[in-house]
């Protein structure tokens, strides 16, 4: 009696997984594109595929030795299939989809970290601004190895923000390897409210204008609008622009940003598989800083995605001086699809170009002046290119890159005698102008370089010439 109950339900579950797969079957092959074609070697290849899946579900699901979790096994399934894509494309559960939102949003409480990664590590992309993980003297590249003594060896990057978030007010032990210099360090942080504000601004000196982006957030073109006409006056010999350690963020408010600078103009272009998702994106904004006042734009190897959109089309059309290190190289486009039970997908779709037809994805942008960044002795900082399954660039060949070996974690008693990162004595908000001008050198041959007069504005309102080469689509 109790075998053929247990067959009964057995064949009810394989069933059910059958019936899934058939219906994912069926959105495969029965909604192809406008060109549809009779099933190739391929589909086939992947019906077995999904016929492997669904058995496995079925043999795990009846046989396993406690009864598993069927929601935690088909997202443990999808997780996996978008862990063979690139490190940005990703599966958010309802809870992880509200914390995505709320970020969009502008504010979350955490301790200050972009993160993605990085041979198989979950690693820092940049710390934020201004909070716990800047102020300690996290660094772009630092992989995050425990927290709290719990080791996050196999978590994504999901699993580890839930650790390090928590109540405001209290504490959290991170420990991070520093591959470049082969040394570890543990902080201690206390999370704290991230506001994530995206825009501060400054007179810097009599005539030099400073406005700085942290991030691309929903109100972040208004801010930058409101801050030009603040601070622009008849008397400004210069505008600073800083998108440094700004890991981008809503591609809609760098554009806008972009066209506040230069006016209506083609600002990026996307490419992808899919027919939509080739796309010129043009600003419709007019211009509100005078197009023949010299601008220059801080970048470094922690600007990303919509921050090197912004750079790159203002040295494309000649408006502005690129000024600093060679960007992160993030230049894939995220759609985030909210599915039927409130979780999300998180799927790149295809790569961004500037306006002359360069590829940003794994290449960046290399800034017109290069002033180094204030990084330790031989410290190597992460890029896209380092990510492990990175999405290719154009010019770049699979396989060209070895994979780097991972540092082991150095004995915790022996982190004292590590040489601490480069810090200043106080926060930046609190420092004199000479003490900040000593401490950032990029800044400094900034605020010199137009005092000095050595900074032109190119800009004659033309589109860039697009490049003859046929770019990757």
């Amino acid at each position: 009696m109790l075998k053929n109950t247990l067959e009964t339900v057995s064949r009810g579950v394989l069933g059910r997984v059958l019936v899934l797969s058939a219906l994912l079957l069926a959105g495969l092959f029965l909604a192809p594109g406008p060109n549809a074609q009779a099933a190739t070697p391929t589909d086939n290849a992947v019906y077995e595929g999904f016929i492997t899946l669904a058995r496995i579900f079925y043999e795990v699901n009846v046989k396993f030795v406690e009864e598993p979790d069927s929601t935690e096994m088909v997202n443990g399934a999808v997780r996996g299939m978008l862990s063979t894509l690139d490190p940005h494309s990703s599966y958010l559960t309802p809870e992880e989809m509200n914390e995505f939102q709320q970020e969009a949003g502008g504010s979350f409480t955490g301790v200050g970290m972009e993160l993605s990664v990085k041979d198989s590590v979950v690693t820092v992309v940049a710390p934020i601004e201004d909070t716990p993980a800047s102020r300690a003297g996290v660094m772009s590249g630092d992989q995050i190895v425990n927290i709290d003594d719990k080791s996050t060896k196999d978590m994504s990057v999901m699993e580890v923000v839930k650790l390090i978030r928590g109540p405001l007010g209290t504490k959290v032990t991170i420990t991070v390897n520093r591959p470049s210099m082969k040394r570890s360090y543990t902080f201690t942080l206390v999370r704290d409210h991230i506001p994530l504000r995206s825009v501060r601004s400054e007179e810097l000196t009599p005539g030099i204008s400073y406005i700085h982006i942290s991030n691309f957030q929903g109100d972040t073109a208004f801010e930058v609008e409101k801050a030009i006409s603040t601070l622009v006056t008849a008397s400004t010999r210069g505008l600073i622009l800083d998108l440094r350690n700004d890991p981008g963020g809503l591609l809609e408010q760098a554009i806008k940003v972009s066209g506040l600078l230069i006016g209506p103009a083609m600002i990026v272009e996307t490419k992808g598989r899919v027919n939509d998702q080739n796309v010129l994106y043009n600003s419709d904004q007019q211009a509100v800083l005078p197009v023949n006042l010299p601008l220059v734009v801080l970048v470094n190897e922690g600007s990303a995605s919509a921050s090197e959109i912004v750079a790159g089309a203002l040295q494309d059309y000649g408006r502005a001086t690129i000024l600093g290190t060679k960007t992160f190289g993030k230049g894939s486009v995220q759609n985030v699809v909210r599915l039927q039970d409130g979780s999300g997908l998180r799927l790149t779709t295809a790569r961004f170009y500037t306006p002359s037809g360069r590829p940003i994805q794994s290449e960046g942008i290399t800034p017109d002046v290069e002033v180094p960044s204030v990084l330790p002795p031989n410290y190597k900082p992460t890029r896209e290119v380092d990510l492990e399954r990175h999405l290719l660039g154009v010019n770049e060949k699979a396989g060209s890159r070895s994979k780097n070996e991972l540092v082991e974690v150095e004995e915790k008693e022996n982190f004292d005698e590590f040489e601490a990162p480069p810090l200043p004595d106080k926060p930046v908000r609190e420092m004199t102008l000479a003490e900040r001008l000593d401490f950032d050198k990029q800044l400094n041959q900034a605020v010199e370089l137009l005092n000095k007069g050595q900074i032109k504005s190119g800009f004659n309102g033309l589109a860039p010439k697009r490049r003859q080469k046929k770019a990757l689509g």
